[in-house]
């Protein structure tokens, strides 16, 4: 008995199988036309209607299937850099040690912000010459206000005859001397101030070092500050509280991301047909459809031996940052040769499935789904390499409503 009931249920199992196998050939079979359809015949169901009130509130409109110039165009692949025109390595102007950090890698940054402050120490030597060219100055004015004096009081003796004139003319000598003092010690002065000034340190900054002007503590003065050279954003950071470094080493890299750089590699076939202020489109994988406009800048010189490409240099404004470092990106290069094609505006090319279809009207509420091949693009419009023929009429604007209408009618006839 057990034998029996599972051979039944084996056999209602191959039925039923058999049946599936029947209804999925049958529905492949409405499919059947598709080898057709890639050559451009009709679409995947018959003409679908739309009465006329309903496409005028759609605001559906037509053109003609017309030949166009099609620019030839040449197509690279290249990457995102920053302008280096617009690129500063900022680095310390002596050794020193890092105390405060203020920034981070990608920070956004002023002209002028400061970015780190360190203990700059040669900046503090150069402080203590200063004092010391400032002290010695002091003791050359001091010792020429005495050997004033003392010339002086020897002019009187002289005249009243109670001292010799070998004197007198002894200490003119000793006060003419003072005075040279003073004028070197000054230049001095003056030799230590403008490397204070090349440390950054201004003319108020610098009076406040000088003990007569009643100077705060020059430990302070030694610590110096890096600062953005200009708007940007911290693409490189080296920089920890504590460290010491040298003026050798950066510290930062601060980009000003407004322009861009697009880096392109170009074949070497078609490097005559480019060259700079040309005209260059650049698309990004990360805004589908969106065209950024650029130019030629400059063509490498020389090409590179192993893959024979010329560097081809892409400026391109930025000014919202949307074009990140390092991305990818299509260069399209448009050059004065073209040719003759039959194209549609883009807007009327609608995606079914893996195939591109356009609606053709047949009628005044009538539309033939047409699939097409499609080939080049050029300022919004599409080459028709099959599909379609000189003259006849397509949708536009309002064309994806007919995409819906078809869509729903297909789920309809499945039902």
């Amino acid at each position: 008995m057990t034998r029996k009931y599972w051979m039944a249920a084996a056999f209602l199992a191959g039925m039923a199988a058999g049946g599936l196998l029947m209804t999925l050939a049958g529905r492949s079979g409405k499919r059947a036309s598709a080898p057709a359809e890639e050559k451009g015949e009709p679409g995947p169901a018959s003409r679908i209607r739309m009465d006329p009130a309903a496409q005028r509130n759609i605001g559906l409109l037509f053109e003609q299937a017309q030949w166009k110039l099609v620019r030839q165009t040449i197509q690279a692949t290249g990457i995102v850099a920053p302008n280096e025109s617009r690129l500063a390595h900022v680095r310390p102007l002596a050794r020193g040690r890092i105390e405060k950090v203020f920034v981070r890698l990608g920070d956004r940054v002023r002209a002028g912000q400061t970015l780190l402050i360190y203990d700059n120490v040669e900046l503090g030597e150069v402080i203590g010459q200063y004092l010391s060219a400032v002290a010695a100055l002091d003791r050359a004015n001091a010792e020429a206000q005495v050997t004033k004096r003392s010339l002086e009081r020897a002019k009187t003796l002289v005249d009243i005859g109670a001292l010799a004139r070998a004197e007198l003319d002894r200490r003119n000598a000793e006060y003419t001397n003072s005075l040279a003092s003073i004028e070197s010690q000054r230049a001095d002065v003056a030799k230590v101030e403008e490397k204070l000034h090349r440390f950054g340190l201004s003319e108020e900054d610098v009076a406040g070092l000088n003990p007569r002007e009643g100077a705060g503590s020059h430990r302070e003065a030694s610590h110096s500050r890096l600062k953005a050279p200009f708007d940007g954003i911290v693409i490189q950071y080296n920089a920890a509280e504590g460290e010491t470094f040298g003026p050798d080493d950066v510290i930062f890299a601060v980009a000003d991301l407004s322009t861009a750089w697009i880096l392109a590699d170009v074949y070497e076939k078609d490097v005559a047909a480019i060259h700079p202020g040309q005209e260059a489109s650049i698309l990004v994988d990360a805004y589908p459809g969106e065209v950024f406009r650029g130019r030629i800048t400059n063509v490498s010189a020389f090409l590179d031996p192993k893959t024979r490409t010329a560097k081809v240099r892409c400026e391109v404004a930025n000014p919202d940052g949307r074009l990140k470092l390092e991305m990818f990106a299509t260069v399209q290069l448009p050059t004065p040769a073209g040719r003759q094609a039959l194209m549609v505006p883009s807007g009327a090319l609608q995606q079914v499935g893996d195939r591109t279809l356009v609606f053709v009207p047949a009628g005044e509420d009538e539309f033939e789904p047409r699939y097409v091949r499609t080939g080049a693009r050029s300022d919004g419009w599409v080459e028709i390499a099959a599909g379609l023929k000189e003259g006849e009429r397509v949708a536009t604007h309002g064309s994806f409503f007919l995409k819906s209408t078809l869509l729903r009618s297909e789920i309809g006839g499945e039902e």
